[in-house]
């Protein structure tokens, strides 16, 4: 089974768009998918993950009310397997609780995420 390790530390929506649509790409293409987030990636990981829409994004914003939420992206990357890591650290740092964060992820070091990311067969970061 091919396996694929994304590091996920923009707190934006573009990037959390991204991440999201890469694990699930590639979780639907039967790849084993690990996603750590660690500093504004741990937005994504909160139980209502809300987002403003950035600038760039603004002649996009009809065209983007369309598209499923991050939430709803996030739901379906769990329905397909992914595994998502919040960095222990980060979340020290920055007074992030486990209770802020949704159900069904882990809590973790960069070296547990190394450990994935060694047997990887592709490297993401966004």
């Amino acid at each position: 089974m091919k396996k694929v390790a994304i590091i996920s530390s923009s707190g934006d929506i573009e990037g959390a768009y991204k991440t999201l649509n890469v694990a699930n790409a590639a979780a639907a293409m039967d790849a084993e998918v690990t996603v750590f987030c660690t500093f504004g990636g741990l937005k994504m990981l909160e139980k209502v993950p809300q987002y403003a829409m950035s600038p760039e994004m603004e002649p996009f914003k009809e065209r983007a009310a369309a598209m499923p939420s991050v939430g709803e992206l996030r739901t379906m990357a769990l329905d397909l397997g992914v595994k998502f890591i919040a960095c222990q650290m980060t979340m020290d740092l920055m007074g992030i609780t486990l209770d802020q964060l949704m159900d069904n992820i882990v809590t973790a070091g960069a070296a547990t995420f190394m450990e994935d990311a060694m047997d990887a067969d592709s490297t993401v970061t966004f």
